[in-house]
């Protein structure tokens, strides 16, 4: 088995006084296109977002990029998906290995992949395609544990992230997990066929604070199963698709989008 792992964290104090940021924490970074990965197991072991804030351990940002049997895991912030959003809220946010990169739409495939994590473990805007992967959301003992995603899909982007045929679990206490929140307002996050553990807020979905991104924001669902699963409570903005609906979120159009 290849584990590659690191421990860095966004409170890490760098050689210049500065803090290391979310951005400068990853384990492992790809950024290029047409890369692929299998079998690897890709860890930030820094330990929980509230002892050290974010720590990633993957940092994918290029087109055609695909990690097949792969475990990428950590705790707030383990996966990030880029490009990064349009603009940053606070000045040096995104220092990092892509600040000054183009800001394009990229596709990314995640099969047969155990992701785990607690805050905002997902995160990013490229459009990304995740088949049979089990996601693993971590106690912290809060109220709310978990964020399985905190999409900042591109305003007119036609796809965010997909999940299809995948297993959303932990070790939380029952209704302490949300699937998504939006890290920017025009997020977008679809799930068809996949399994609930009973930890998943009845609402599914939260806004961060953000109540317009009700009219803006796109989360949608098809033929859950599971304890969490509870279609009649999600929250009012979070779609019920039929089976035509949820045919249009084939692997196909995603990655060809």
């Amino acid at each position: 088995e290849t584990i590659i792992t690191e421990g860095f964290y966004a409170r890490m104090i760098m050689p210049d006084g500065s803090k290391r940021g979310t951005f400068r924490s990853y384990t492992f970074l790809v950024y290029a296109d047409n890369f692929s990965a299998s079998n690897i197991t890709f860890e930030n072991s820094a330990g929980f977002g509230d002892n050290v804030g974010q720590a990633i351990a993957v940092y994918a940002e290029g087109d055609n990029i695909t990690f097949k049997h792969c475990k990428i895991l950590g705790h707030q912030d383990t996966l990030f998906t880029g490009p990064l959003p349009l603009k940053e809220k606070q000045p040096g946010g995104f220092t990092g290995p892509t600040i000054d990169g183009e800001r394009k739409l990229v596709h990314q495939l995640y099969e047969d992949c155990f992701i785990c994590g607690e805050i905002d473990f997902i995160f990013g805007s490229a459009t990304a395609y995740f088949k049979n992967c089990t996601l693993f959301a971590l106690n912290r003992n809060e109220p709310i544990n978990s964020y399985y995603t905190a999409p900042s899909t591109y305003e007119g982007q036609a796809f965010g992230y997909v999940f299809d045929n995948c297993t959303f679990t932990g070790n939380c206490p029952p209704k302490s997990v949300a699937l998504s929140r939006p890290w920017r307002i025009h997020a977008k996050v679809v799930l068809l066929n996949c399994e609930y553990s009973d930890q998943i807020i009845d609402e599914g979905f939260t806004d961060w604070n953000k109540p317009e991104s009700h009219e803006t924001v796109y989360y949608a669902e098809y033929n859950g199963h599971g304890d969490g699963y509870k279609p009649e409570k999600r929250a009012a903005y979070v779609h019920q698709l039929d089976e035509a609906q949820a045919a249009f979120y084939n692997i196909e159009n995603v990655m060809h989008s």
